[in-house]
């Protein structure tokens, strides 16, 4: 059967009773892929809202930095929260003699930054799926934040790919969760050692 387009160009994945070029205005694209001479070349083009950007490798590089220099000033910034609050609640405890308060407190309080960490990390990761989707790199907000939490974690098995021309943002998100969770165990793991002395100390004698 002859394709209904008026330039014969190939109607692609369009629903049944839709034009490409009205397929193209339902996804949101101005025009998603080039056509020359009626021909459809299968090189998709960036969407309406990041028109102008190209995804080439200077933009590629400067976005990713960017949001990788943000990222980790977040993370820094709710890390040093974290930290104040754990050396006064350290503080508070060296004054009591109880060993075993000290370790429930202790047990409690990483329990919480864990959770309070994880909570920074998906946020870094939903600024990565925004951009990524304002970009035109993911077609819906649904799989860039999947995609991302999938990169940010190193986990890459979500079956998801960037558009070709942002590919290189998906391996720095991946860098970029790499020094994240870097930082977090590293915390993790000092405030283990600020809190340890609190639970190996001998009880006072009477």
């Amino acid at each position: 059967m002859k394709s209904g387009h008026p330039n014969g160009a190939n109607q692609g994945n369009a629903p049944p009773g839709f034009t490409l070029d009205e397929e193209r205005k339902r996804l949101g694209y101005a025009n998603p892929e080039r056509t020359v001479h009626g021909v459809n070349t299968g090189i998709r083009l960036a969407p309406d809202r990041c028109r102008g950007l190209t995804g080439g490798d200077m933009e590629n590089w400067t976005w990713g930095l960017s949001l990788i220099a943000l990222t980790i000033i977040i993370h820094a910034t709710g890390i040093a929260f974290m930290a104040i609050l754990a050396r006064r609640i350290r503080d508070r405890l060296q004054s009591e003699g109880a060993r075993w308060h000290a370790l429930t407190i202790t047990i409690g309080l990483i329990g919480a930054v864990g959770l309070l960490l994880a909570v920074l990390h998906g946020i870094e990761a939903g600024i990565w799926a925004t951009v990524c989707w304002w970009l035109g790199a993911l077609r819906s907000p649904g799989e860039a934040l999947l995609y991302s939490v999938d990169s940010i974690t190193t986990r890459g098995a979500s079956g998801l790919m960037l558009d070709r021309s942002w590919r290189m943002m998906g391996a720095l998100e991946a860098a970029d969760g790499m020094l994240l969770f870097g930082i977090s165990t590293a915390f993790i793991f000092g405030l283990m050692q600020l809190y340890a002395p609190l639970i190996y100390r001998e009880p006072p004698s009477h």
